[in-house]
Formats: structure tokens, C-alpha cells, sequence
């Protein structure tokens, strides 16, 4: 571990070094996030997972640093370049930037007209003009240099070749690069324009067919939407700084006086920078701002992701199950309390010749014959139409009628998990059956899907691949740990996710499980094979057995603090189970008596309060949700109205909300609150339960758009630089500017304007 990189980190993050080394250590160990952030609080001053997951992206992005620095240094000393003043500049640059921008004159490169030049023996002549000499006539230089024979034919021919020369210099030249990279940061734009007849086929982006918007300021899933009309080849797409700050920089740097030199030297700086150095810096910019872009889409898909896994279960009931559908009928599954399958049929709930009478009572016997608990309605097709039928049929009170966002349930059906699953059914049957696990525990059957299918994210398929699998790997990870994993229960997709564990080991646990039974302890896990020491104490904390003979598997206690609860309840005078359900003897536990070098209060006040509510479940408890009476379709909605609906995506510029009607409906982030929101994620969550306002509904484009806002309070006064950028073009559009409504991820819906956001359809 380079302790430099250390007291950076530690510096960049407002941490203490020792916790940065810490950090580091316990991953060179091969310690997983929540691991450390669990149970080794100690160690780290009682970091969280954020700040652990932000140190082990410097440490990875430090080390590319370093990697990169080598090979640099490398290739300048195996071809000679490598002086003791560039070694130190190298070793010193602190980004990859500069580090870049330094290796760029020594680079290999393909052939330029600089180096043609160079071949015809033009670079003396290029410095004679650069030094800029009040005496020195470069027509008269140049003449030296006029040579048939290398292609220099005459005068002027030997004066452009030097000028290629300067130019590449120019834009090879640190200052000048530092000086207009911050010109595109701060004053640059980004521009786009339609490319010519691609006006009809690239009509969802036509908010972008001419467009201006500052570097600075643009948003990711705007910059992510103009890039894809790009990549699509409906606009163009460029990055440019104002051109007279531009060459104010450039003729500052290099340009000398007034002499003839000097005027070669302006023309060569002024097409060094358009031809090499903007175009370099549009590149940069470009490559910044979709990293930018990339890290704010994963981190909105991240947060609407945990929140979605975190989603309160309904718990250990049977469950009846539903994939609604009308010409096909319903498919119709039971599932026991561990979510097994135990009968699969058909009815036909919606057609004329199928009597409802005789299906509703098909759906009443199963009910009784199975104890189901609860019904799952998949939110698809016909859902609305199921979930009324069921609730006229007569069912108990006691049996609640659920609809459930199946969005990724066709993966899942036609994935190999769900193959090994139910190997015998159908995909339609997978379906239903994932529906029902969903309902009953939306975690553990979410893990068998890949994130990127369930429905929650912002240009997924656009940013960064690696970074994006990265990003929601941790997220499931982080929830799976927090809550805990049943290991006689779980599946082996929610297995691999626990702490130290992964594909191979979940797939042995399953396999020794079903060969010796159901483990009877977390000592039992040390016999499956391949579960060394090291992968036991990272995953054994995390990892429950209800009924064992020891009350603490039961528990997120790690087994290496057995030893302290046995000699709490040996001081008690009780057992470990008697300390477990009793408050007053907890009560009088003093902690510091058992503060040891290794285990100090904050494992200590985990460890009571793991006591008092031994396997605690995180998420919130589970209440039944219902659509409003007599919605089903958009047709039955209208301006005004007031509606309960659930969140089902959270974005940059809003949130879509399920109102039961078979298309989301969006609240655009200026409807979401009475006040001005910077973030939506300040005021809704994935699967969180609100009321909205129908503001407008456009049948034809399927569009509806809602607010959050009171309907009681009267709507603020405009003030000025209000709104959406959009809005404020329109107040005070910009010379340069079309006065565009926005792009149309983006604009501000008003109530009885009708939608004119580009929802999906960019995504």
C-alpha cells in the first residue's frame, strides 16, 4: 500500500489516515464492504459502506494512476527520452490528465503533417520563427531551406511546413492545454443540429435539432440523450469554447510583438489550436462529461435499485399467484410458504363463453385447499381487470388481493435459473411463480434477474458497462447482507451474494444441504467444501439458522463474538436465550467491562442491540396498497382528478408513478413538492406509496402527466430565472440560441398542455 496514496485519500475524503489504511488492509485481505462496515468498525473509526466503497474506488483509480505512470516511464527510457526533469514531472502529476498532457509531445504517433516537415528538415526553421527576433526576416530564412530534392519547393512551402511544426507545439504545450481546458469547462457548450433529412426518423429527438446548453451546467441524462442522437446519426453533436478567448489564450502564450516572425507564429498558434488543440479538448470534454453523465445515470438506477430490493416482504404465507392475461387466460400458480411451486392451472377470467361464476369458484377452492394467505396479481395485461374479478368472487377478508410490479418476470422465465428451477413448466408458469416470490419476498427473488431488466434505471444501456455492473453488484450485495440470509432456505442466486462467498460456494452449500439436510449450525458451514477459514468469517455473520441449538446463529452476532455473549450471560447469571428475551438483564450489562483490544463499543452496542431483536429484518413492514375504484385504463382519467399510485422509477428529471391504468404517469421534478427540488430522490423513493394530481393525459402518445403538489396551496408567483432551463430560454432566449421548448427528457408539464416529454423512448 503506497502511503502516499493514503494520505490522499484520507485528504480528498475527509478521513483520518489510519482509517484509509485500514481500509486498505482489510481489502488486501480480501474483505468484502459490508464486512468491513459490520464488523470491523474498530478498526476503520466506524466507517459506512459509503465511505468504504468511496476508498476503494480512489485505491482502484490510484493504482491505474500509478500503472499507467510506469509504463510511461518505461517507454521514455527504453528510447532514450528520459531526463531526470521529465522522471520528476512524471512522478509528481497528480491526475491522469497531466500526466497525458506531459507524455504528449514524447508520444508515438501516426504521421502528421508536423512530422513531415520534420523529414524534410524544417524544425531549425520552425525555432528560428518561433524565437520571434525583431531582426530576423523569415522569408529570407526560409530560402535556406527551399530543397527540390525534399519535396520543399519553395519559400512558402518551407514557411507552411514550419508553421505544421509550431502548430503541433502549440497543442503538445502544457500551459496552453491547462489554460483551454478550463475555457471549455467553464465557458464551453455543447451544440446540436439535426443532420439533414433525418428530420422525421429522428422526431424524438427533435428538441435537440438545434440546440445549445452550457458544459457546465448540462445534465446528465440530457447529455446522455444528445449523445444518443448522435451515436444514432439523427444530430451532430460538438463541444466548442468561445473562439476569441480561445485565441487570446493562444496568441498570449506564443506571440511575441508585431515583427513578421511573430505574424507566422499567430498564424501557426491560431491553426494549431483550431485544427489540434479544440478538437483535442472537445475529445476530453466529450470523454469527462460522459463520465460524469455515466456516474450520475448508475448512481439515480443504484438508489431506485436498493430501494426497489429493499421493498417490504409480505413474509412466509402461502401464496396464491396470478400472470393475468385475456385471450390466454390467467395463469394461475400455489406456492407454499418457502415458495415452492405445489399446483399450476388456467382460467379464464375475462372471455364471454367461460362462465365467471365457475372460475371464481376454481380460484375459491385452491384458496381453501392450499391455506393461501395472500393472492399476487401481475401488474401487466388484464391486471386491473383480474384484481376486480378476485375481489367479487367473495374471498375472505383475511385473504389480501396484491398487485405486483412483474417488471423482469419474462427474464426471469426464460433465464437458466429459472430452467434448473422448474425444469418440467413452462415459461409462463416460471412467470406466475416469480410474481408470487416477488409478493412474498421481493429480494431474494430479484437477485435471480439482472438489475438492468427490472425497469428502474436511466440509459442503462448507454454508460459505462463495467462501472454499471460494478455500482449495482455493490447495491445488491450491500442489501442482501443487510438483511440477512436464511442458509437452509435461500436460493444459490442470493447465496453468491452474501460476504465471501460467490457462485461456486452458494452452488456447495446447496449441494452439501441437500446431501446432509438442513445445516444445524454455522460451525456446520465449515464442512462444506471449499469454505476455508477465511470465506467462513467474512460470510458467517451474515448467514441465519433459525431453530439451532445455539441461539446466536439465529443472529447477525458474528460467531467470533460468541465468547463475549457467553461471558455477559455467564455474568448474569443466566443463559445466552434468557439474556436474548429478557430487558433487564441487558439493562444491566456495563459495556466497558467488556472493551478488549479487539472488541470495542461499537461492536459492543451492535452486539445488544442484535440481543434485542435478534435477526432483525431492515425493510419496513408490508401493508396491502389498492388503485383507485373505477381506474383501469387512461380513459377513466381526467384532468384534476387525485389518484394513489406507487413509485416505480426515480430519474434525474422526475418520477413515473403507477396509477393502475397499464402506463406509468410522470410527476416531472418541478411537480414534485411545493417547494423547489434540486434531486427528486429528496422526496420520492422507488415502490413508495403517493398521491398524485392528473394534469394532463395525451391518449394517442399513451402519456400522462402528474404533480405532488398540494391542490389546496395556490401556485407560487413566476419569479424571474425560474424553472427548468427550457423555461428560461423561452423567458430570455440567447442570440445564439433557438428558443426550444427543451429536450424533452426535461421540460416542465403544465396543467392542460398535454405531455410533451420524451419519456421512454430515450431510455
Amino acid at each position: 500500500m503506497n502511503p502516499a496514496h493514503v494520505i490522499q485519500i484520507a485528504a480528498e475524503l475527509a478521513l483520518r489516515p489510519p482509517q484509509v489504511q485500514a481500509v486498505a488492509e482489510l481489502f488486501e485481505g480480501g474483505a468484502t464492504i459490508p464486512f468491513i462496515a459490520r464488523y470491523r468498525k474498530e478498526a476503520t473509526g466506524s466507517l459506512d459502506e459509503v465511505a468504504i466503497t468511496d476508498v476503494r474506488t480512489r485505491l482502484t483509480q490510484l493504482a491505474e494512476l500509478d500503472a499507467r505512470r510506469e509504463a510511461i516511464l518505461n517507454s521514455l527510457q527504453e528510447r532514450g527520452l528520459l531526463t531526470d526533469e521529465l522522471k520528476a514531472q512524471i512522478e509528481q502529476a497528480p491526475t491522469m490528465t497531466v500526466l497525458e498532457d506531459l507524455y504528449l509531445p514524447y508520444r508515438p504517433k501516426r504521421r502528421t503533417r508536423a512530422t513531415v516537415a520534420r523529414e524534410k528538415g524544417l524544425e531549425p526553421l520552425a525555432k528560428l520563427v518561433l524565437a520571434q527576433d525583431a531582426g530576423t526576416d523569415p522569408v529570407a530564412e526560409a530560402a535556406a531551406f527551399v530543397d527540390t530534392a525534399k519535396s520543399v519547393e519553395s519559400v512558402e512551402a518551407a514557411l507552411a511546413g514550419a508553421r505544421d511544426i509550431i502548430a503541433e507545439w502549440v497543442n503538445e504545450d502544457q500551459t496552453a492545454r491547462t489554460r483551454v481546458r478550463e475555457l471549455f469547462h467553464q465557458d464551453g457548450a455543447f451544440r446540436t443540429k439535426v443532420v439533414t433529412g433525418k428530420e422525421a426518423e429522428g422526431c424524438k429527438f427533435e428538441d435537440y435539432f438545434e440546440w445549445e446548453e452550457p458544459v457546465a451546467k448540462a445534465p446528465s441524462h440530457r447529455i446522455l440523450a444528445m449523445r444518443r442522437g448522435a451515436r444514432d446519426g439523427f444530430l451532430r453533436l460538438q463541444v466548442a469554447a468561445p473562439e476569441d478567448q480561445a485565441t487570446r489564450i493562444v496568441e498570449g502564450l506564443f506571440v511575441k510583438g508585431a515583427s513578421a516572425c511573430a505574424t507566422q507564429v499567430r498564424e501557426a498558434a491560431l491553426d494549431g489550436y483550431k485544427r489540434l488543440l479544440a478538437p483535442s479538448m472537445e475529445t476530453e470534454i466529450l470523454t469527462e462529461t460522459k463520465e460524469r453523465a455515466d456516474q450520475e445515470a448508475i448512481r439515480v438506477f443504484a438508489e431506485n435499485l436498493r430501494e426497489l430490493l429493499l421493498a417490504p416482504p409480505l413474509g412466509r404465507k402461502n401464496v396464491l399467484a396470478i400472470d393475468p392475461g385475456f385471450r390466454t387466460g390467467c395463469k394461475v400458480v400455489c406456492l407454499d410458504r418457502q415458495g415452492q411451486l405445489k399446483h399450476f392451472d388456467v382460467v379464464y377470467l375475462h372471455q364471454a363463453e367461460k362462465p365467471g361464476t365457475m372460475e371464481g369458484a376454481k380460484i375459491l377452492a385452491l384458496c381453501q385447499r392450499f391455506e393461501i394467505g395472500a393472492i399476487a396479481v401481475g401488474n401487466g395485461t388484464a391486471s386491473r381487470e383480474t384484481e376486480d374479478f378476485l375481489k367479487s368472487i367473495g374471498l375472505p377478508q383475511s385473504i389480501p388481493v396484491v398487485v405486483v410490479n412483474e417488471s423482469g418476470a419474462s427474464v426471469y422465465s426464460a433465464s437458466e435459473t429459472a430452467r434448473e428451477e422448474f425444469p418440467d413448466q413452462d415459461v409462463t408458469v416460471r412467470g406466475a411463480v416469480s410474481i408470487g416470490r416477488r409478493l412474498m419476498d421481493p429480494l431474494a427473488e430479484l437477485v435471480k434477474i439482472d438489475p438492468k431488466s427490472i425497469g428502474v434505471g436511466q440509459y442503462q444501456h448507454d454508460v459505462d458497462q463495467g462501472m454499471l455492473r460494478q455500482s449495482l453488484d455493490d447495491v445488491v450485495v450491500s442489501c442482501v447482507n443487510s438483511v440477512g440470509v436464511e442458509v437452509n432456505t435461500a436460493s444459490k442466486q442470493l447465496l453468491q451474494y452474501v460476504s465471501g462467498l460467490g457462485p461456486q460456494l452458494a452452488q456447495n452449500i446447496i449441494t452439501y444441504r441437500n446431501e446432509h439436510g438442513p445445516f444445524q449450525s454455522r460451525a456446520d458451514l465449515k464442512e462444506v467444501p471449499r469454505l476455508g477459514d477465511k470465506a467462513f468469517e467474512q460470510a458467517a455473520g451474515f448467514l441465519r439458522i433459525q431453530d439451532a441449538a445455539h441461539p446466536l446463529d439465529a443472529s447477525a452476532v458474528h460467531p467470533e463474538s460468541y465468547h463475549v455473549v457467553d461471558a455477559m450471560a455467564t455474568n448474569a447469571g443466566c443463559s445466552v436465550a434468557d439474556l436474548m428475551k429478557n430487558d433487564d438483564l441487558r439493562r444491566k450489562i456495563r459495556l466497558q467491562d467488556y472493551v478488549t483490544e479487539t472488541v470495542g463499543l461499537p461492536t459492543l452496542n451492535d452486539i445488544m442491540q442484535e440481543l434485542a431483536k435478534p435477526g432483525r429484518d431492515p425493510r419496513q413492514q408490508f401493508e396491502v396498497f389498492s388503485f383507485a375504484e373505477g381506474v383501469r385504463k387512461m380513459e377513466d382519467l381526467k384532468e384534476g382528478m387525485r389518484v394513489p399510485g406507487i413509485v416505480t422509477n426515480v430519474t434525474a428529471f422526475g418520477a413515473f408513478v403507477d396509477i393502475g391504468v397499464h402506463q406509468d404517469g410522470l410527476v416531472h421534478i418541478s411537480q414534485l413538492a411545493d417547494r423547489y427540488i434540486k434531486d427528486p430522490a429528496e422526496v420520492v423513493k422507488v415502490h413508495q406509496k403517493v398521491m398524485v394530481t392528473v394534469l394532463g393525459v395525451d391518449l394517442v402518445k399513451k402519456r400522462i402527466s402528474l404533480s405532488m403538489k398540494d391542490p389546496s396551496r395556490p401556485a407560487p408567483a413566476p419569479r424571474a430565472n425560474a424553472g427548468t432551463p427550457q423555461q428560461r430560454a423561452k423567458q430570455k432566449p440567447k442570440p445564439a440560441q433557438k428558443a426550444s421548448p427543451g429536450p424533452r427528457s426535461d421540460p416542465a408539464p403544465k396543467p392542460g398542455s398535454g405531455v410533451k416529454i420524451n419519456w421512454t423512448e430515450l431510455w
